[in-house]
């Protein structure tokens, strides 16, 4: 696995100005944070107001009460003046080598069905064999070292020509990716969005849906949107995703990848998949 890109570390805001952008963010008012922080509302409302500067353990208390990511947690410490706690390593360390290595055993288990491991910004990390059945046909310019996998889904010369259902299934990889921007900005993150935003067209109406919503293919299998990929040699593969995390990962590199399987939504696509392996 390739380490990933090191940017350097943004300016911290000041901590009040750094809590109360947290806290709007998970829309929570001054007394929720305090109760779930064990503090009171005026102490939350000086620190906010820079009246009252808060003890490394009640920046921590407040942290783990927003239920912030560990990149946020650090920048929050470093706003309040204390050194972050967690760290935050190139993948290329071999502290991190047991994870990758899970990872890794994850990728292979998945066969024949694609699976991947990206970062926050979608970057590929890995990838199992199988992944080669949904880039096929993807300009090569898309598929260079450190891939963005979302950008490639969604580009023209991408994976989207091959999309049946494109403007429901992509719908939802752009309000997953503003919602991730709400909660954790990153001006790297809304540059990303911008663009995958102009690739998609507008969700129009199918006859029988509400306003739009979910036409067609959510009706299919009434839980999820599946992908409808259009496959050379193994006609129309319906894939939908599942997503997991390091749920207890203590560093900030590890914490911040996912990795995305792909799983056959009927019959049909299952068999076509296991007669590639």
């Amino acid at each position: 696995m390739n380490a990933p890109r090191t940017l350097a570390p943004p300016t911290p805001q000041p901590f009040p100005q750094a809590l109360r952008a947290s806290r709007s963010r998970r829309r929570l008012s001054q007394l929720e944070l305090a109760l779930r922080a064990g503090t009171t509302q005026r102490h939350i409302s000086f620190i906010e107001n820079g009246r009252s500067t808060p003890g490394r353990a009640l920046v921590a208390r407040i942290a783990d009460s927003l239920a912030l990511p560990l990149r946020e947690r650090n920048g929050l410490l470093l706003a309040a003046g204390y050194a972050p706690v967690h760290p935050q390593r190139d993948l290329t360390d071999p502290a991190l080598a047991p994870a990758l290595e899970a990872l890794d055993h994850i990728l292979t288990g998945h066969l024949p069905y694609p699976a991947i491991v990206v970062d926050r910004y979608g970057d590929l990390v890995a990838a199992n064999s199988a992944f080669g059945v949904m880039t096929e046909g993807a300009d090569p310019a898309l598929l260079g070292p450190r891939q963005n996998i979302l950008r490639l889904a969604l580009h023209p010369r991408g994976m989207a020509p091959r999309i049946r259902n494109f403007p429901q299934w992509a719908l939802h990889v752009i309000e997953a990716l503003r919602e991730e921007q709400r909660r954790n900005p990153d001006d790297r993150l809304a540059a990303l969005h911008d663009e995958l935003a102009g690739y998609v067209p507008p969700l129009t109406p199918s006859p029988g849906s509400a306003a739009g919503q979910g036409a067609g293919t959510e009706a299919l299998l009434g839980f999820t949107v599946p992908m409808e990929l259009e496959s050379a040699g193994r006609g129309l593969l319906r894939l939908m995703t599942t997503v997991a995390v390091f749920a207890t990962a203590a560093d900030v590199t590890i914490a911040e990848l996912k990795l995305e399987a792909f799983l056959p939504a009927d019959r049909a696509t299952a068999d076509a998949l296991r007669k590639d392996a």
